[in-house]
């Protein structure tokens, strides 16, 4: 009996090791933005876009200070808004900065100090075209709940118009990131955060303007207020599979969960867990491909350190097992994935990342097929 348990537990192993290696290997990782010195991080914050072969996504850079269990950032200087921007599918990249995209002047972002970006506005002048060809919005947060604020594009990122109060809705602050769904012309979905009770932020909703962004509405909440004081709900990443079919994945403190809506996200269904024990949270990454399955992406905060994902056949109520995307991470200071499907099919899913704890945080690319 003792022969037969080693033997179907070695097979298992060897099992899970080939998984293992055949994962690593039907993937490829690129640099994006590396620099001596620098901390570069948070994609998931900012956004990504995607016009064919044509990739934009943004993150913060700012100077790498070491910390042991913290992010490795400099909290003495201005955090530098940055966009990294491809032409050919996420193989080559460019780094850009608008000025239209720099930390405000007008509230200090978690500590660190103002920067020089424009005013803040209360609403744009016309309504905005949600549906133009080369349209890009991206939502950023100042404060962790504190103000948060909107910005545009017509010509895909290459300048913005902003930014836009986003308002609290009574909430004892906002703490937005870029998740939205566009209706049509004037109507735009935008999934956000709003502070609890106790002020921190941890309350996912879900708001819709009607009118181009001159309004918002609170739709919903969406799921109860998490009961322990430093327990959170946010950063949500949301999918349509139908005209008024939502479906919406959720960081927790440890863990995602899901929550389903069908009708257009007045109301909400708990979904369960769909990535249990990821380590210390990071937000999901969510994408529709283009064979119907949607994919879940994910920094993976415990040993192994790295990138995983999940997939789905059947719009979300059951995942895969993880796929192990890259598992060489130096410390948990990685993650916040945002992922494009490119025309010939292969994910490009961005990240920051680091390989040793002790050197700069870069970002990251993962061209995958799924």
């Amino acid at each position: 009996m003792r022969s037969r348990h080693f033997t179907l537990c070695a097979a298992l192993l060897l099992s899970s090791a080939a998984a293992f290696a055949q994962s690593q290997q039907a993937s490829r990782h690129i640099t994006v933005y590396e620099k001596p010195g620098r901390f570069a991080g948070w994609p998931a914050n900012h956004g990504i876009w995607i016009w064919g072969n044509e990739i934009l996504v943004g993150f913060d850079a700012a100077p790498f200070v070491y910390r042991v269990d913290s992010h490795a950032i400099s909290k003495q200087h201005e955090v530098d808004q940055l966009l990294a921007r491809s032409l050919d599918g996420g193989e080559t990249w460019t780094i850009e900065q608008p000025p239209e995209l720099a930390t405000p002047s007008w509230e200090r972002y978690q500590g660190y100090p103002a920067g020089r970006g424009p005013a803040l506005q209360q609403a744009p002048a016309q309504p905005v075209d949600f549906t133009h060809k080369d349209f890009a919005l991206t939502a950023r947060l100042t404060g962790n709940p504190g103000t948060s604020r909107l910005y545009y594009s017509y010509d895909r990122g290459k300048r913005w118009l902003g930014p836009f109060r986003l308002p609290d809705f009574g909430h004892k602050g906002t703490a937005a990131r870029t998740d939205y769904i566009v209706n049509g012309k004037h109507d735009l979905m935008l999934f956000t955060t709003l502070a609890k009770a106790n002020g921190r932020e941890g309350r996912v909703a879900c708001t819709r303007t009607r009118d181009g962004g001159k309004t918002w509405t609170l739709e919903s909440l969406i799921g109860p207020e998490p009961e322990v004081a430093n327990d959170y709900a946010i950063m949500p990443a949301t999918l349509r599979f139908g005209p008024q079919h939502l479906y919406t994945a959720v960081r927790r403190r440890g863990f995602i969960e899901a929550y389903r809506s069908h009708d257009s996200g007045k109301s909400w269904k708990h979904e369960g867990d769909i990535a249990p024990d990821i380590g210390a949270g990071n937000p999901p990454s969510l994408l529709r491909l283009k064979d119907g399955r949607a994919a879940l992406i994910y920094g993976y905060r415990q040993l192994p350190f790295g990138i995983r994902a999940r997939l789905s056949s059947d719009e979300g109520k059951s995942w895969s097992d993880q796929i192990v995307l890259r598992a060489d991470g130096g410390n948990r200071d990685l993650g916040y994935v945002r992922s494009v499907q490119r025309p010939d099919g292969a994910v490009v899913s961005i990240y920051y990342y680091n390989t040793d704890p002790k050197k700069e945080r870069f970002i990251g690319a993962t061209i995958w097929v799924p």
